[in-house]
């Protein structure tokens, strides 16, 4: 049997835009902002720990870190990352969205700290402790996926929740510019106050012991905006369809309610009105009759996203090396190498990346979902073929603009298209007992995706005929550009199922007021 919308979560979805929404969208993203700094700045100092650590004087080459290190550091916390997501995805669904959501980020700020405090001067016990502590970092990392996009969905009304919670995804691309700003600050500072020569005049003195302050700064910065914003994660009141359909405690969500959206919700609106009476599980028949293809959905367009995106995103320096666009690692010294690895990123970021987060913005509430994510997939493929094909073109010198605009194009179409969409889309379809729940697993598949990016990218990028030191041959960067592009055409079929949940209810979406023995309409396109 059907049952009426509770009256708060009417008063929700009908509420005019105001101050807590925004509220809620730096609360949450700054969360967001500190992810990407942590999980992507790694990748902007690992040949600077490859000098530091592994350079052998008796070698003519920049020392770089071994293949099984440089995969762990980029990958470890991924998979720290992975398990977060489905702990405190569960754990959000269990004990409220709020009451966890506050030690993900005490988490997160503690392991960036400490992993910029890695132990020792040695190889093995940097890259240990360093490992050790982004693995955490990640589990901490992990949890505000389904967290943060759970809470801002179940504030939202119904009109801008997508532009809502895509806002807080957002801010995801400044974490990634940050962290390539602040790259690019310290090693200019620093390459002023301690001038080295380049490796191949002099290579002990090009590294310089101030390059071991240098990485470590660089993974400990991002925790500042974060950390301002603990206090006011921790004055959030529950989501009131947390408390009324969970909890069960109608009169308590409507008093938050009240006061979050400055709106008195008299009492005697809410009499009668009680939470839903449905009692099954996940992965029961009933969960799989209503959302079995949502899963699948959210999952494999996630999975296979994440193998594209994070391959492109953990190895741009690898590819820009490959290229031509940054000199030979032994004509610059560890600083100006850093600098101009920072500096590259930073293009792409500003150019590419953080344009698109805002353009789903800006379109998902006109646009939709299902069409945002169809044409990201869909240009993605196009651009990562245009690159591909004329690869050997592209590479040459003089040929490079063209590469680099190509390479951008896939980095705002991932963002205006998949990249937010596989975060949105599972925060709205699911039942708000399981929401959190589902949308961990859905983020956890595109973790598992972005691991297999992370390992696979680097080995299988490597020349077939001249892989470089520590790895088997691979099957070179133009086929494993064709491998994505693959990818990217396999997320465009999957997405073919995705539900559109533009300007809908949460409660409709998820059928939560619809009982056992209701005919189940699909949700649709």
């Amino acid at each position: 049997m059907a049952t009426e919308q509770l009256n708060v979560l009417k008063a929700l979805d009908v509420a005019k835009t105001q101050l807590y929404h925004f509220k809620a969208v730096v609360i949450a993203g700054m969360g967001f902002f500190t992810d990407a700094y942590d999980l992507f700045c790694i990748a902007l100092v690992t040949k600077l720990l490859g000098r530091i650590y592994y350079t052998d004087p008796a070698l003519n080459e920049p020392g770089h870190l071994p293949a099984n290190v440089s995969a762990a550091v980029n990958g470890v916390a991924l998979c720290g990352t992975l398990a977060g997501q489905l702990f405190f995805g569960w754990l959000g669904d269990k004990l409220g969205r709020k009451s966890v959501y506050g030690f993900t980020l005490i988490l997160m700020v503690l392991c960036s700290i400490a992993s910029g405090l890695s132990f020792g001067h040695e190889a093995k016990g940097v890259m240990g402790t360093l490992c050790f502590f982004r693995f955490w970092l990640g589990f901490g990392v992990g949890g505000d996926y389904p967290l943060s996009a759970t809470i801002m969905s179940e504030y939202a009304n119904k009109k801008t929740r997508g532009t809502f919670i895509a806002a807080v995804f957002a801010m995801q691309g400044f974490g990634i510019l940050f962290g390539t700003i602040v790259t690019i600050i310290v090693s200019s500072a620093f390459r002023h106050a301690f001038p080295a020569p380049p490796f191949y005049i002099d290579a002990a003195a090009s590294i310089g012991p101030e390059a071991d302050y240098v990485w470590r700064i660089i993974v400990m910065f991002g925790t500042i905006p974060a950390a301002l914003t603990y206090y006011w994660r921790m004055k959030m009141p529950e989501t009131a369809r947390y408390t009324a359909l969970i909890a069960g405690n109608t009169k308590q969500a409507t008093s938050d309610m009240s006061k979050v959206l400055n709106k008195e919700i008299s009492e005697e609106n809410v009499q009668g009105e009680r939470a839903t009476g449905d009692t099954w599980g996940l992965f029961s028949r009933q969960f799989m009759k209503r959302h079995g293809v949502h899963l699948l959905a959210t999952t494999s367009t996630w999975f296979l996203l994440d193998v594209a995106f994070y391959s492109q995103n953990l190895f741009q320096k690898d590819i820009f090396t490959k290229i031509g666009w940054i000199p030979p690692a032994k004509t610059m010294n560890a600083l100006e190498e850093l600098y101009r690895i920072a500096r590259a990123q930073a293009l792409i970021a500003l150019c590419g990346t953080v344009p698109g987060y805002w353009f789903t913005v800006a379109f998902i509430d006109i646009i939709g979902r299902f069409w945002i994510q169809l044409m990201g997939f869909t240009m993605m493929t196009i651009f990562m073929l245009a690159i591909a094909i004329p690869y050997d073109y592209l590479v040459k010198p003089g040929h490079h603009t063209g590469f680099v605009v190509l390479y951008g194009l896939t980095f705002f179409f991932a963002n205006f298209g998949p990249n937010s969409t596989t975060f949105i889309v599972p925060a709205e379809i699911f039942p708000a007992r399981l929401r959190s729940t589902c949308h961990g697993i859905s983020a956890a598949t595109g973790k598992a995706g972005a691991i297999i990016g992370a390992f696979g990218f680097l080995y299988a990028s490597q020349d077939q005929k001249k892989p470089e030191t520590g790895y088997s041959r691979g099957i070179g960067m133009r086929n494993a550009l064709f491998v994505l592009a693959g990818t990217n055409f396999l997320g465009l079929l999957f997405s073919l199922l995705v539900p559109e949940s533009k300007g809908k209810s949460l409660e409709e979406l998820s059928k939560e007021n619809v009982g056992d023995d209701d005919t189940i309409v699909p949700t649709g396109v």
